[in-house]
Formats: structure tokens, sequence, C-alpha cells
């Protein structure tokens, strides 16, 4: 396993849609691995593989309860709104007020090519929408509601 260098914002590999992941091979859990080092050691919680500039729909996503391995993944129900802080690794320093269900449903594959299903509220759901955004070339920034910088989130003491 190694760390790999996270793709920062101004990288045209942030805006491009990924493509489908149909090989289920070395390659796919090695770069699997790799995000999940590269996670771990960035102190995020999610980390999508445009992120590490590579255009396959693979996430990683760690919330502290383990982590979640998604390839091909899509968000097949949601409900609920929560609005809260929301930032992003490919945007250091930078964060924003978003709007994001609070109960999101998505079906993907695991490393070997089989069928999952997993469920996720409030921050899991959040962190799914982020990721699987990256994943459509988009960055949090696009869905924000107000860009706050390190100034304003002390003063509001999040």
């Amino acid at each position: 396993m190694a760390v790999r260098k996270i793709v920062t914002e101004g990288d045209d590999v942030l805006t491009k849609k990924c493509r489908v992941v149909d090989k289920f091979d070395d390659r796919l859990a090695m770069l699997i691995d790799d995000m999940i080092e590269t996670l771990h050691q960035s102190g995020g919680v999610g980390l999508a593989a445009p992120q590490v500039g590579v255009l396959k729909r693979v996430v990683v996503i760690d919330i502290g309860e383990g982590v979640i391995e998604l390839v091909n993944p899509k968000i097949i129900a949601y409900s609920g709104t929560q609005e809260t802080l929301e930032g992003c690794l490919s945007c250091p320093g930078e964060w924003g007020i978003t709007r994001r269900p609070s109960y999101v449903k998505v079906k993907a594959q695991d490393r070997n090519g089989n069928e999952i299903t997993v469920d996720g509220k409030d921050l899991l759901a959040k962190a799914f929408c982020h990721e699987l955004d990256h994943l459509e070339g988009i960055i949090f920034k696009t869905v924000a509601l107000r860009m706050l910088n390190q100034k304003e989130i002390k003063e509001l003491d999040l």
C-alpha cells in the first residue's frame, strides 16, 4: 500500500466524469488499498478515485465505523434534508454550508465485483453524496449554499 498525492482544485481531473469499473483485478485492489491508506493519512472521511488522479468510479469512506469500499456506486434512495458544514481534501482550508439528504441508500459493487447495498444517515449520507459527486466531476463548492472562510467558521463556533 502507498499514500497517493491528493489532487487539488484546479486540476482538470476533478471536473471529469469517471469511467465505470469493469475489471475487478489486482490493480483495482491496489487502488482501493492505496486510497484507504491515503484517506487515513489525510484525516478525511471520504476519498474518490479522481482525487488521486484516477478516473474510475471508486470511493472509500470511513466515518470512524470502519472502511466502506464502493465500486460503481449509485444512489438508489434518499430522504430528509440536512444543512451542514462541508469541506474537501481537494479544496484545503475551504468550507461551505451544503444541503444534502439526511438518509441515503447506495447500490454498488465491492472490490470483487459482488453487488452490495449500504444505508447511511447524517454524516455517512453526506459523505456518500459528496464522494459520488466527485465521480461526476462535481466538487462540494458547486453545491455549497455559502462559502465560509476559517474566520467565519470560528465566529459561528462550529
